[in-house]
């Protein structure tokens, strides 16, 4: 127990013992400083200054950006900033493949390769009329008074359904003679009316442009693109007065006529019309002369 004791006051006298610190002039030995230590103090003093320099990096680090300069440390803004960009990416990809979509199906239109299914509308009427032979299907008088009204209001009036009140007006883009009707046969989905050079060619309703470029085989091409699911075509234009996603009224000046293109014998425009994603006859609903 004594030597315990010993041992103890021995360790204490060494912590506490007094030594005397002195910086001094290496020229003139003049004292500049002198500091009276002991090893307690010392110990002391060296942890408390670990942990402060310890607690200074640490709060240094935690809140200001130089945390981002350390290797393998996580950025909280970095990661708000990728994942955004992660989604814009994912969306931007979406619009790309929505439009390269669009864009093939423009490409069918422009190039007429279009599956039509062909059918003889005599032997479906005869088909019908055999099996309601007992019945008397001739049409009455208001019947046919009926059918006159209809078909002079649908020669201007292309779209009309239930929901709406309003009729879908199409306006002639040009005044000329029809040199090549609308055969689906020959694959030819369109009319060709014959003009004169630099004729202003219109727009045949409202609408946006969605194609106005010059192509090899059909020269300078507008497409618009309306309402209820119908695209206009212009062809073999001489210049082209409106641009891509420029909206059109109806009737205004979107062309001029003209023989440009490969598949073309004279000044005339080639004009189609499609109703969702179908070639439709233009004279059905508009009067050329």
């Amino acid at each position: 127990m004594a030597k315990s004791e010993k041992k103890s006051k021995k360790i204490k006298k060494k912590l506490l013992h007094k030594y005397r610190l002195v910086i001094l002039n290496e020229d003139t030995f003049e004292e500049r400083l002198s500091l009276n230590l002991n090893r307690l103090n010392v110990f002391v003093i060296g942890t408390l200054s670990a942990i402060f320099l310890i607690a200074f990096t640490t709060l240094l680090i935690a809140f200001t950006p130089l945390k981002e300069y350390i290797p393998g440390y996580s950025s909280t803004s970095l990661k708000k900033k990728a994942i955004a960009l992660s989604y814009k990416t994912d969306s931007l990809q979406r619009v790309i493949d929505f439009n390269e979509k669009y864009f093939a199906s423009i490409k069918q239109v422009l190039q007429g390769e279009v599956s039509v299914a062909d059918f003889d509308k005599d032997s479906i009427i005869q088909a019908v009329k055999q099996e309601v032979s007992e019945v008397d299907l001739s049409p009455i008088k208001e019947d046919s008074l009926l059918r006159e009204k209809v078909d002079k209001e649908d020669k201007y009036s292309l779209f009309e359904t239930a929901t709406a009140k309003t009729n879908f007006v199409l306006f002639p883009p040009v005044n000329g003679t029809i040199s090549e009707p609308y055969d689906v046969k020959s694959k030819h989905y369109a009319v060709d009316i014959v003009v004169e050079e630099n004729t202003p060619i219109k727009a045949t309703a409202d609408g946006t442009v969605i194609f106005a470029e010059w192509t090899a085989q059909t020269g300078y091409v507008i497409l618009i693109e309306h309402s209820s699911g119908l695209i206009s075509v212009y062809k073999h234009n001489a210049s082209l007065t409106k641009s891509q996603g420029d909206l059109v009224k109806a009737g205004e000046v979107i062309a001029t006529a003209g023989n440009t293109g490969e598949l073309t014998t004279g000044p005339h425009l080639h004009f189609e019309l499609w109703s969702d994603g179908y070639p439709v006859n233009p004279t059905n609903f508009i009067d050329f002369k």
